[in-house]
């Protein structure tokens, strides 16, 4: 049903005076005064009202919408060309060090003991006049060990006793005359000073043998036979022993029994712990045949003793 439009009797339809035209929208614009005609506004169609201005209302939205769907994509196309990095788990990491440890053989303790104290370890000979009266002949050989960097040095007091020269060879080869500073007839030790030393001298690590047990893992390292440096390993057998020795025919005690092989040529030698610590001074084997010869019986000075020669907390 139309609605009807009511107008008043001078504006109605038709009626004189351009009323009626002006009322019509399609009507032509009416003259100004001026004579110029007056334009009426742009009516946007109903279909750029309803998107196209959405879109002028909300460019920087949109604009910012595509640009991330475009990230996302390129996001999405990177992870389907490059595979996800897995995560590795405590059980990749175990399987990779027991991988390493059946293929890479890993040194014995024995090996790693030896390691630390051979730089410290020398040989040490005594000359004189050798039983044909040949003058500056080897009268003894035995071992020592560097315990001050300076070149104080521990060795058997019967490896030196009675020559008339003093030899010591270093680790690295340098050889060097020495002489005696003090002596320990009680224990068979002597501390000796080398005249000249190495520039990279390195002196050995002294450990208490306060906690030793019988069964710990010892390492003796030396010169047997003037062979070396050589080492041995075993355990202590036993502490506090007592041992007559056949050379200085004194009563030594407190001495620790150990099984590591020892023959001649070891005395004043280093016994050191797993760690490489000396806790000992090699200073003679058990003979009941007087052959000279190891049967499993071994005896070291406690360092604490050894130090004491040379006026020095070993620790």
């Amino acid at each position: 049903m139309q609605r009807a439009t009511l107008y008043s009797s001078s504006r109605r339809p038709g009626a004189a005076g351009g009323a009626g035209a002006a009322a019509r929208p399609d009507a032509a614009p009416a003259a100004t005064g001026a004579g110029e005609p007056v334009v009426a506004p742009a009516t946007p169609s109903p279909r750029r009202r309803g998107w196209r201005g959405l879109v002028d209302r909300h460019e920087r939205l949109l604009l910012a919408i595509a640009g991330g769907l475009l990230v996302l994509l390129a996001a999405a196309a990177y992870r389907g060309l490059v595979p996800a990095q897995r995560v590795l788990t405590q059980e990749d990491i175990d399987a990779a060090a027991l991988q390493t440890l059946e293929t890479t053989p890993l040194p014995s303790v024995a090996a790693k003991a030896y390691d630390i104290i051979a730089p410290s370890v020398v040989r040490v000979r005594g000359f004189g006049t050798g039983r044909d009266g040949m003058e500056n002949a080897e009268t003894g050989v035995g071992t020592g060990v560097v315990i001050v960097d300076k070149g104080i040095i521990l060795t058997n007091l019967h490896v030196v006793l009675g020559a008339e020269r003093i030899g010591v060879v270093f680790s690295e080869g340098l050889e060097a005359d020495a002489e005696v500073i003090g002596v320990q007839p009680e224990h068979d030790l002597a501390v000796i000073q080398a005249k000249k030393v190495p520039d990279d001298l390195v002196a050995a690590t002294l450990r208490s043998t306060a906690d030793l047990r019988p069964g710990d893992l010892v390492v003796a390292v030396g010169y047997p036979f003037g062979i070396g440096p050589s080492a041995s390993a075993g355990v202590i057998s036993g502490l506090r022993r007592e041992y007559q020795s056949p050379r200085g025919k004194r009563l030594l005690t407190n001495l620790i029994q150990f099984d590591a092989a020892a023959n001649p040529g070891n005395s004043g030698g280093p016994l050191v712990t797993a760690e490489g610590e000396v806790i000992g001074i090699v200073t003679g084997i058990l003979n009941p045949n007087h052959q000279r010869t190891f049967i499993g019986i071994g005896f070291a000075v406690p360092i604490e003793n050894a130090a004491a020669g040379v006026g020095l907390s070993p620790f």
